[in-house]
């Protein structure tokens, strides 16, 4: 059987989608459909059913995808490395966020690249939801951490962590508020203090002012910087109230550089979701990243 039309067929499996899967591929959609068509008539039997909105595989398009994929991504595993990999490290590529990649996931990756030389070689991308795992769905990477569980099968994720979110300001805007519980009133006490963001729709104090006061701020951004620790160092010389995750500003706060402006009895919380491509956990490296990963999310909690 060729080895091409099984790897269209596996990429056609995992997308969903003969579009998806023929820019995946670099091929056009009617030569993607053309070598499904030749691989149905090799094995007379169909392998999708065509729907309004991409393909959904038969019971025999499942079990071959099951047999065939962990083989079709260990010949392309051999193909990228070559056969001897004693002379260097295996290269694994990461992407995420650029606080919690740089801040959890590489230190807890870090150690895989020792080893006595024969470790990974790590190579990070830092991005949006969107953009990494549009990266890990085209293949230019292997293990991506995310905030947005990715949907279709071409991609699958396992919840990594959570991590709460705090309202902090500097200590002068702090003696002002009088930190605490959550209370009547105070939603609209804090609509004139300024406030320091990643981006113009405050992502992060939209998302806590809505968890916690079941409404949305009333105030603008004052300092916009895309990077929570420039955030957190804004916020720290006094430019205005912002929402960090806890593990961020964990040190700031038990130096008093920040206060914590509120302690709401169920504080707001996003997860961390850890994804790669359906099938490529059957690669070594990138099953034992993916296992250190959610091990050492354990201790993040």
């Amino acid at each position: 059987m060729d080895l091409a039309l099984l790897r269209t067929f596996v990429t056609v499996h995992r997308a969903g989608s003969f579009t998806r899967a023929a820019a995946l591929l670099g091929l056009s959609q009617p030569a993607v459909t053309s070598q499904i068509r030749t691989l149905e008539r090799q094995l007379g039997r169909p392998l999708f059913l065509r729907q309004a909105r991409g393909v959904t595989p038969t019971t025999i398009g499942d079990e071959l995808a099951h047999k065939a994929a962990p083989h079709l991504d260990a010949l392309v595993e051999i193909a990228g490395t070559g056969a001897d990999e004693s002379s260097s490290a295996r290269a694994l590529h990461l992407a995420g966020p650029p606080e919690f990649t740089a801040e959890r996931a590489l230190p807890a990756l870090s150690a895989l690249t020792r080893e006595n030389g024969h470790g990974y070689a790590l190579r990070t991308t830092f991005g949006s939801a969107e953009e990494v795992l549009d990266g890990l769905s085209a293949g230019h990477h292997d293990l991506v951490v995310t905030t947005a569980r990715p949907r279709g099968t071409l991609l699958s994720a396992a919840p990594l962590c959570d991590e709460e979110h705090v309202l902090v300001a500097g200590e002068r805007w702090a003696a002002q508020l009088s930190p605490g519980t959550p209370r009547p009133g105070m939603a609209q006490s804090l609509a004139g203090v300024p406030v320091v963001e990643v981006h113009e729709s405050l992502p992060f104090v939209s998302r806590y002012w809505a968890a916690v006061f079941d409404a949305r701020p009333a105030a603008s951004g004052t300092v916009v910087v895309p990077d929570l620790r420039a955030v957190l160092a804004c916020a720290a010389s006094g430019a205005g109230l912002a929402v960090l995750p806890r593990y961020l500003c964990a040190d700031a706060l038990e130096r008093g550089d920040v206060v914590a402006l509120l302690d709401p009895a169920v504080p707001p919380l996003r997860t961390y979701f850890l994804a790669v491509r359906t099938g490529t956990l059957a690669l070594p490296h990138i099953a034992r990243a993916h296992e250190w990963l959610l091990r050492a999310a354990v201790d993040w909690a």
